[in-house]
């Protein structure tokens, strides 16, 4: 596998450090694929991707963007089958019923961008780039970053870092909303993302999940429909038994001790 997952008790760590520049390709679909395979389950409260690595000339990278070059060669309907596939890979990854935490150090770029859209906190680092240079290319950003990209920044944002290819920083990445905190390296953050991990971890996995199923499927939706997916996210919870669990245990819980949850119950809207 050119990407790995590294599971220390309830956190799952997943490196980017593979090909000349952490580039995305059909390998590492498959590897994204048998790692949700994984997350999937519930064994993992909380996802922490990141990337230590650096280029020759010591810049810092994250995900530099797609492996175009493996598609050399290949016709217009496997380039056009094999972006597909990673949308529908990345909308797998975002949907993960877990907190998923991305620091980003270094460049992310295309790709990178758009794989930062699957996480539900990113952290960026004093070294992060982010942009869209597709276009550029004669081609759009097509792994989310046309569809999914203004949702978290705006329309107008949006269309600027698409339609111009401009590069910005993480000061710029997180005045518009593509970041949600900065630290200074990517070791500050990850220990941030640590920190977030631990709290995660003394939560119900099933109440966690349903909650990020119910924020997530409440996007767009009318105020009625929203409170619809609310109602049934909770009685999920109650009909689990997460909630009795929670209220035999609340002295527990308040000094600060983990009750006996059970195993994650999906919560399907």
């Amino acid at each position: 596998m050119a990407l790995s997952l590294k599971v220390e008790g309830r956190v799952a760590w997943l490196v980017f450090d593979h090909g000349k520049a952490n580039e995305m390709g059909s390998q590492e679909l498959d590897d994204f694929e048998a790692i949700c395979d994984r997350l999937e389950t519930g064994e993992c409260s909380t996802l922490i991707s990141s990337s230590s690595r650096r280029s020759k000339r010591g810049t810092a990278i994250f995900i530099a963007g797609a492996n175009v070059t493996e598609r050399v060669g290949w016709s217009r309907d496997q380039v056009a089958t094999h972006v597909r596939r990673q949308r529908q890979v990345l909308r797998r990854i975002r949907e993960l019923p877990l907190f998923h935490i991305a620091v980003v150090n270094g460049v992310a770029l295309g790709w990178g961008t758009e794989y930062c859209l699957t996480a539900d906190y990113r952290i960026g680092c004093s070294e992060s780039v982010y942009g869209l240079p597709e276009t550029g290319l004669g081609i759009l950003p097509g792994a989310g970053g046309s569809a999914d990209l203004w949702a978290q920044i705006g329309v107008s944002q949006a269309l600027r870092l698409g339609m111009t290819g401009e590069r910005i920083d993480v000061q710029e990445a997180y005045r518009i909303g593509l970041v949600q905190e900065i630290q200074e390296d990517v070791g500050a953050g990850l220990e941030r993302a640590r920190s977030l991990a631990s709290r995660v971890a003394k939560n119900s996995p099933t109440a966690v999940a349903a909650f990020k199923q119910a924020c997530l499927s409440a996007v767009g939706r009318p105020p009625d429909d929203r409170l619809e997916i609310e109602a049934r996210a909770y009685e999920h919870c109650l009909d689990s038994g997460e909630a009795a669990i929670g209220r035999k245990h609340f002295g527990e819980i308040r000094a600060g001790h983990v009750p006996p949850w059970g195993k994650l119950e999906r919560f399907e809207t």
